[in-house]
């Protein structure tokens, strides 16, 4: 029984290990961002900036007047959420290494944003 037993853990050692090697790896996007919301539509405001925050590929607000969420895939893609009260904006767009952009889109609103790394 020792013996199964042994075998036992180091089945399950050689399935977790790589496991927790790709949690542990994150993101290459991990880490503080600086978002800049643009419009063009007077009405909309125009020049806000937002801190967000990327964990293993999860977006979150860094701020509390702001929730953000959303998610960044490998390659940079970027699909997130922000919003603050009832007023709610969805953003598309891409990341690179140290900067990003996209578009953004609200009820009655839309735009642009840049983001930097902090």
């Amino acid at each position: 029984m020792n013996g199964f037993r042994k075998a036992l853990f180091a089945t399950i050692v050689t399935i977790a290990f790589p496991l927790a090697q790709a949690d542990a790896a994150g993101s290459a996007f991990d880490g503080a961002w600086n978002v800049r919301i643009a419009s063009s539509i007077q009405a909309c405001g125009d020049g806000a900036t937002v801190s967000i925050g990327i964990n293993n590929g999860h977006i979150a607000s860094s701020s509390a007047a702001v929730t953000a969420s959303g998610r960044v895939a490998d390659a940079g893609n970027i699909n997130v959420t922000l919003s603050t009260g009832i007023k709610r904006a969805v953003g598309f767009g891409r990341l690179t290494g140290t900067s990003g952009s996209g578009t953004w889109r609200g009820a009655m609103c839309r735009g642009t944003w840049t983001a930097e790394r902090m």
